[in-house]
């Protein structure tokens, strides 16, 4: 029977090469690469010369993790960025890294680990992070696994998700920290024409609030879903001016809502109109009350209510019920200034217009 004969050092190593391993180890700085699929692409410059002047007065307190490329004999960097960047701003020519031996480039389980440690830290920006689940999701990773991965909750990672389809200059102030992260979720949800166009009304500071400004995307993409049933397109305006423009002198009609509405509509309208602003305008005693209780002496109060039935307590949660409808009613009423304002304040195309082989920028110019 012949005897298997052992085999040579060269096939040992080849094994051992594609053997997955890690190796704690000096590593030079020089020989060290940024991995291009990195999704963190901002890093702050003050706070990279901070960690580099601890790193020169204390040493390296934390190791870097690398993945080791036989082909180019070069290291490519899994987690750690910040430590390496500060390593060159302070002058240190080595590192202490986990090195991974017999990673393929793209391995899922690697990118994980870089995806959910960079998420882990405060400082990365909403794109970056977005990009990163993205990663994860092309890789094969449903959303509720990759939450459980980085420690956020599957809202927020499709949340983050949903900011991939912002136009690349709302990325761009969003990135600069021109557009709150809360905002830029809802003007992702519009049509990329008309994020730019909301882009410059709120650069133009058009919105009291950002709640009204979210009132307002949200109202527009309402105004799309509705015209991209009918089958034609709705473009916001530019700005007040254009908008003022574009409505003309049918602004009040097309305000509330009353175009080409039949008279017997019209009137109902009318009279609805009158009731509801009729109570509206007796709120006046409500807040009069309520201010009177605001100014009253606390001591005073105590005197007056403590003998009412139900005491004080009975009084507060009148009022406090009374702060929660208004709240709700105020809600209600930023959403209806939202929606007369982008009836107002856009320009509806016309399918038959969309259509015509002209260039497409005649679309912003072509009211109903």
């Amino acid at each position: 029977m012949a005897t298997a004969k052992p085999a040579t050092k060269a096939a040992r190593t080849t094994a051992d090469d594609e053997t997955p391993k890690k190796i704690m180890k000096m590593v030079p700085v020089s020989k060290i690469d940024r991995d291009p699929g990195q999704p963190r692409e901002h890093f702050d410059e003050a706070k990279l010369n901070e960690l580099a002047a601890s790193m020169k007065a204390l040493g390296q307190l934390q190791s870097v993790t690398v993945r080791y490329n036989p082909e180019t004999k070069r290291h490519t960097l899994v987690m750690g960025e910040r430590r390496w960047r500060a390593a060159q701003i302070a002058g240190i020519t080595e590192l202490r890294a986990e090195v991974l031996y017999g990673v393929p480039d793209g391995d899922p389980q690697t990118l994980a680990r870089a995806v959910a440690e960079n998420v882990a830290r405060a400082d990365m920006t909403p794109m970056e992070e977005a990009k990163g689940f993205q990663k994860l999701v092309d890789l094969g990773y449903p959303i509720e696994e990759v939450a459980v991965m980085c420690g956020k909750s599957e809202a927020y990672v499709g949340w983050r998700i949903d900011l991939l389809k912002l136009a690349v200059p709302v990325q761009e102030a969003l990135i600069k920290g021109h557009l709150p992260v809360g905002l830029a979720w809802y003007v992702a949800n519009l049509s990329a024409d008309n994020q730019q166009r909301f882009l410059g009304r709120w650069t133009r500071g058009e919105f009291a609030t950002t709640r009204d400004a979210e009132a307002f995307a949200q109202a527009c993409r309402q105004a799309e879903e509705e015209r991209a049933a009918q089958g034609s397109f709705f473009v916001l305006a530019e700005g007040v001016e254009e908008a003022a423009r574009a409505v003309g002198a049918r602004g009040q009609d097309r305000l509330f809502g009353e175009v080409d509405l039949p008279s017997e509509e019209r009137e109902r309208i009318a009279a609805a109109r009158k009731q509801l602003t009729g109570k509206i305008e007796r709120l006046g005693t409500a807040g009069a009350i309520l201010s009177e209780l605001a100014t009253t002496d606390p001591g005073e109060l105590a005197l007056l209510l403590a003998g009412a039935p139900g005491g004080i307590a009975a009084q507060k949660l009148r009022i406090e019920h009374l702060r929660e409808v208004s709240m709700k009613a105020a809600k209600t009423l930023r959403e209806a200034q939202a929606v007369a304002a982008v009836r107002a304040g856009a320009l509806q195309v016309d399918p038959e217009l969309a259509a015509a082989p002209a260039d497409a920028s005649s679309h912003t110019h072509s009211a109903a």
